[in-house]
């Protein structure tokens, strides 16, 4: 079950680049471009995403986006971000 909370993620859809489009419980969507975060050469945890096959397995879990290698993304930064712009850019 996903929490109510407006800043959730309720669908998460894998684009090209190592961007996603992710849409809020509220109705929000945007895009999180994470090519920046996985591709900087502190990336961490993001490192693993670099692999293509890695970041298509992308999901929901409960209101954030994750990956089965334990990374995660934010949701409230997300859905601030995107409201503002309409992109969220990680490791700018």
């Amino acid at each position: 079950m996903t929490p109510a909370a407006p800043w959730r993620v309720a669908d998460v859809m894998v684009l090209g680049d190592y961007r996603l489009r992710v849409r809020f419980n509220d109705g929000t969507e945007g895009i999180a471009d994470l090519s920046a975060l996985v591709c900087a050469p502190d990336a961490g945890v993001f490192a693993a995403l670099a692999d293509p096959a890695v970041f298509a397995g992308a999901t929901v879990d409960l209101g954030a986006v994750t990956w089965p290698t334990g990374a995660d993304l934010a949701p409230d930064a997300l859905y601030d971000a995107i409201r503002e712009t309409g992109v969220w850019r990680g490791g700018s």
